[in-house]
């Protein structure tokens, strides 16, 4: 497999999510509300929160797929050694696992 490509989509999508992690954090400051606004606000925090929770899981998984690049494992499952089938990595630059491994490691997070 060719790393080029990978590469360059994993460095535009971290630099896709440094950028909206930085306008979320800079768009919710830590600010004062009106006792009537404190409902919405609360809610709108904890909207900003779990996206920005989101979008750093998802940076740091694309930072392991860059290390995995680098280490030349990139393309094997970490669950089975095998290769991850390239639609996945196409879909999902990301993808550590080959789809049944990712399934059964996500059972086990529960």
């Amino acid at each position: 497999m060719d790393d080029a490509t990978p590469r360059s989509r994993l460095e535009t999508m971290l630099a896709e999510l440094d950028r909206s992690i930085a306008i979320l954090k800079g768009e919710h400051p830590g600010r004062e509300a009106s006792a009537a606004d404190a409902g919405t606000n609360l809610t709108d925090s904890d909207r900003v929160e779990a996206a920005l929770t989101s979008m750093e899981r998802h940076r740091a998984a694309v930072l392991a797929a860059l290390a995995r690049l680098d280490e030349g494992s990139y393309g094997r499952c970490a669950g089975c050694g095998k290769p991850v089938p390239e639609g996945r990595l196409e879909a999902r630059p990301d993808a550590a696992r080959c789809v049944p491994c990712q399934a059964r490691h996500d059972r086990a997070m529960r």
